[in-house]
């Protein structure tokens, strides 16, 4: 119910702004339920991001953040790699600010007890919680073992499906996220391919216009701050943090969380994601580096595909300029 009306609310605020004619508006940024945007929302809480800079829009889907991006709705949002690109040749003139956080295991391969290698799932059915970071997943795993795509049964699903449909002997396996990883290991479910395997491949980008890069790059700037500065703060006093946060992190688990989560519990939403420290971000985004690998990759088997024209050289895609100094 907290989902649907943060949705709601988000989209009716966007409907209402255009009776605004303020000078200088807030960014809109969209995000997601996912941990890397959470940090974001521990900035506002904490009053390291102002409402006049930035207004976080809530979306429930991720077709949602792509969709408001290509509609111009939106200024910034935060997206997987594989959306970055997806949406940039929807004439949308994209720059990553950031990378909030990068999947080191959180995403993972579920098999039922007795299923212990991707080889064993060829005629089996496979559920597919999130279409981006879980295709990826789904496809090294399938890679790894020698499969097809077409010798497995694909179930795409929303993350209460998958727990049900497990729980029923519906599915064989599950590709999913923390903290739903977890909940599918007490009930027995083993890991057999996670995205540690895959390293830098799954990452969360603030991805910004670069009209609103121009226009309100001191936005952008204390945007960026806020992130790293509730990052530090969840490092320092990570209860602290978790008892700010968890009205939100309850969404992450909604149905099996009671009214009074441990900050066990609570904790288990950023179980397997790394937070780059500002130093780290810098290493990872420098020409050469784990991004421009992988980044270089993913370009060159979108154009493959025909999903993209061309290989975007480095330096188009990336603006290191609003990181806080390290």
């Amino acid at each position: 119910m907290l989902r649907t009306a943060g949705v709601v609310a988000g989209l009716s605020w966007l409907g209402g702004l255009a009776g605004c004619a303020a000078p200088r508006p807030p960014l809109k940024v969209g995000t997601v339920l996912h941990p890397a945007c959470e940090f974001l929302f521990l900035g506002r809480e904490t009053g390291l991001l102002q409402a006049r800079e930035a207004r976080l829009v809530e979306l429930l889907y991720r077709a949602d953040n792509m969709r408001l991006m290509e509609e111009s709705a939106l200024d910034a949002a935060v997206l997987s790699l594989d959306e970055f690109f997806i949406c940039r040749p929807q004439r949308l003139d994209l720059r990553i600010v950031a990378v909030l956080g990068v999947s080191d295991g959180a995403d993972a391969m579920m098999t039922r007890p007795g299923v212990n290698r991707p080889e064993q799932l060829r005629g089996r059915r496979i559920a597919v919680v999130d279409a981006s970071p879980g295709m990826v997943v789904l496809e090294a795993a399938l890679r790894a073992a020698s499969l097809r795509q077409d010798e497995v049964m694909r179930v795409p699903v929303t993350a209460e499906q998958a727990l049900a449909q497990f729980r029923a002997g519906g599915v064989d396996a599950v590709v999913a996220a923390e903290p739903w990883v977890s909940q599918l290991e007490a009930l027995g479910a083993e890991r057999v391919f996670d995205s540690t395997r895959v390293p830098d491949r799954l990452l969360s980008v603030l991805a910004v216009r670069l009209q609103s890069l121009q226009a309100q790059p001191e936005s952008v700037r204390r945007l960026v701050a806020a992130h790293w500065g509730a990052v530090d703060q969840f490092q320092r006093d990570p209860q602290g943090a978790c008892r700010l946060m968890a009205p939100r992190l309850r969404l992450h688990q909604e149905p099996f969380l009671g009214p009074e989560p441990s900050f066990e519990q609570l904790a288990l939403t950023f179980r397997g994601q790394r937070l780059p420290s500002v130093a780290a971000h810098r290493a990872l985004l420098r020409p050469g580096g784990p991004f421009d690998v992988v980044q270089q990759a993913l370009q060159q088997r979108l154009v493959a595909r025909r999903q993209l024209e061309r290989v975007v050289p480095l330096q188009d895609l990336i603006d290191t300029r609003f990181l806080p100094q390290a």
